[in-house]
């Protein structure tokens, strides 16, 4: 029972934090970019999608918790590299977040340049054609200065440049003294500091943070400031200052613009020490309490959800899933671990980030996707509406079933991915589109003569009967449609679309339902009105398409007067009811 309200804590406060990181996500705002000439334009389609690749999916899948990420993608002379880097207050996921807009906008400012360069106000990415871990470089920078004056007071200006400059002269010395690779504090491999000094005989507190990459050296990381500070002095005078560079940055506000960092151990004492600008700072009880708690608390409330999870996940895995409603387990043997799992990050960097490009089409289940693999292979992908209920069923009922399934007029299922709030399904690609693109377009059905419209018929026929009588598991899909029936590259017909379908157990012959689920039109009557369905419900469906497939019409196209109103099956159903035999007349015209 104690576990109980943890969880809700716990739950109440990833609330608080999703919506504090979309807020803040939203506020992000690009600060300086620089795309760069000087290596030329991009000219091959190849360096075009590795950096895309690259700088969409490379903050993925790294170990690590202090905002550093360094990778390379393709061969020689299209190879790209990358670094992205964020600042050193930025938990994981707001860093993450930080990248992902900046690969976006980054590839939008610099389309054809093949070095380019960004800074938001919590991150830095960098891309180019050759080689840059490890490599300090001042170029190219910017700076950029508050545009008011500093406070004025007795004594004048000159006491506020006083302050910042040992103040940023103080952080750069813990800077490079506590950053050291092989310490246990995260933070202090970002060679990151923060502080604040007050001004004295004013209210005024000036806030300052400096950092390098933690790629390069100790020594090239105090150049690398010191470079920066003579820069940053051309904003003597000013409220605040900024300095970006690809390989350190430092910045100056009288306004608090980071997160506190709680520091593991203090930075040595120089010295000597300047005391009569800067004066002593007093000791805080409050904020001392506050640093030590919050930690702590934070630790104990993240061990209790991991374990959570974790058996939850252990859970989740070792029990099946169940059928739409929860009204019965599907066979106990078909777990989820049969099929192959993909990671989101393959799956994203498939599909360009899920790039619009790359959109075949939408439904009630999602958006649906094309996607490459590194190995080249085609593959398409449903990705789950994050708030359809029904999507998450349609997500268990496909991968119990379509898992199962192997025949040639039905579309494979390959694996899915199961990532956090991501639902997403991954088949083969076919690459023809649905049938009703061909059948209800005029220019396109031209292509389907009646052979063609004859082999189709007959392999979707073959599909129905392999999952009404030969294969091990009886299916009823319950959705037949045009737009269900995919073709390749041949034309051959392929059914897809099995999130609605039921299982039916050894001799059983109906099944009924307070659910009725289906696109109407294609639905049997008996279906509809009591919630009756079978195979001969999808026998139904199957000859609704005949007719569509024949006639080139959609069954919900409306015909005659505004009285006499009828869809396609009405029409013809009364049409051939006085007549004996067509006597060889060409059908297509009665369905006019």
């Amino acid at each position: 029972m104690a576990l109980i309200p943890s969880m809700m804590l716990f739950s109440f406060l990833s609330f608080l934090v999703i919506l504090k990181s979309e807020a803040n996500n939203d506020q992000l705002q690009f600060v300086y970019h620089y795309c760069n000439n000087e290596y030329g334009n991009i000219t091959t389609e190849t360096y075009s999608d590795n950096r895309n690749n690259l700088l969409s999916n490379m903050y993925y899948d790294k170990e690590n918790d202090y905002g550093f990420y360094n990778s390379s993608y393709g061969q020689d002379p299209d190879k790209v590299y990358a670094i992205g880097f964020c600042r050193g207050d930025a938990n994981l996921d707001k860093c993450r977040s930080c990248l992902e807009k900046s690969a976006v906008l980054l590839r939008e400012r610099c389309p054809v340049q093949k070095e380019g360069i960004g800074w938001f106000d919590e991150c830095m990415l960098r891309y180019t054609n050759h080689s840059i871990f490890g490599v300090m470089v001042t170029q190219p920078n910017n700076i950029m200065c508050n545009t008011k004056n500093a406070p004025k007071d007795p004594r004048s200006a000159a006491g506020f440049d006083q302050v910042v400059h040992n103040l940023l002269n103080e952080l750069r010395n813990r800077t490079t003294t506590v950053a050291d690779p092989e310490s246990d504090s995260s933070r202090s491999r970002k060679f990151f500091a923060e502080g604040d000094a007050p001004v004295q005989s004013s209210n005024v507190t000036i806030h300052a943070l400096i950092q390098c990459t933690p790629d390069i050296s100790s020594q090239n990381c105090t150049r690398c400031l010191e470079h920066a500070m003579t820069n940053i002095l051309y904003c003597d005078g000013k409220r605040g200052g900024r300095y970006l560079g690809p390989s350190c940055s430092v910045r100056y506000e009288i306004y608090p613009f980071f997160e506190p960092i709680v520091h593991h151990a203090p930075p040595p004492q120089p010295a000597t020490q300047v005391t009569t600008t800067t004066g002593k700072e007093k000791s805080n009880p409050s904020r001392t309490i506050i640093a030590i708690v919050v930690p702590v608390v934070a630790v104990v409330v993240l061990l209790v959800a991991f374990t959570y999870n974790y058996l939850g996940a252990r859970r989740r895995r070792q029990k099946p899933f169940q059928s739409e409603g929860g009204e019965g387990e599907l066979d106990n043997d078909i777990k989820i671990d049969e099929l192959l799992q993909f990671d989101f990050a393959t799956i994203k960097f498939a599909t360009n980030n899920f790039s619009d490009a790359n959109k075949l089409g939408q439904g009630g289940f999602g958006i649906v996707y094309k996607g490459t693999l590194s190995d080249g292979q085609e593959i398409a992908i449903k990705r789950l509406s994050i708030n359809s209920n029904q999507g998450e069923t349609e997500f268990k009922n496909e991968i119990l079933l379509t898992g199962k399934l192997q025949h040639r007029n039905l579309v494979r299922l390959l694996g899915f991915c199961f990532s956090r709030r991501e639902r997403l399904l991954i088949y083969e690609f076919v690459p023809n589109k649905s049938l009703d693109y061909f059948i209800f377009d005029p220019n396109n059905r031209v292509n389907l003569n009646w052979e063609r419209r004859y082999n189709i018929i007959r392999g979707i026929a073959r599909g129905l009967l392999y999952l009404h009588e030969d294969s091990r598991l009886q299916v009823v899909h319950r959705d037949l449609k045009t737009s269900n029936i995919l073709l390749d590259e041949e034309l051959n017909p392929k059914i897809s679309d099995f999130g609605m379908a039921r299982l039916f157990e050894i001799n059983q012959t109906q099944a009924s339902t307070n659910t009725i689920v289906g696109t109407f039109g294609y639905m049997a009557p008996e279906y509809i009105k009591y919630g009756q369905f079978s195979v001969k419900s999808d026998v139904f469906s199957f000859g609704v398409m005949i007719l569509e497939i024949v006639c080139g019409q959609r069954n919900s196209e409306i015909r005659g007067s505004e009285e006499n109103a009828q869809d396609l099956l009405s029409f013809l159903s009364n049409f051939f009811a006085g007549m004996e035999k067509l006597e060889g007349r060409d059908s297509f015209k009665y369905c006019r």
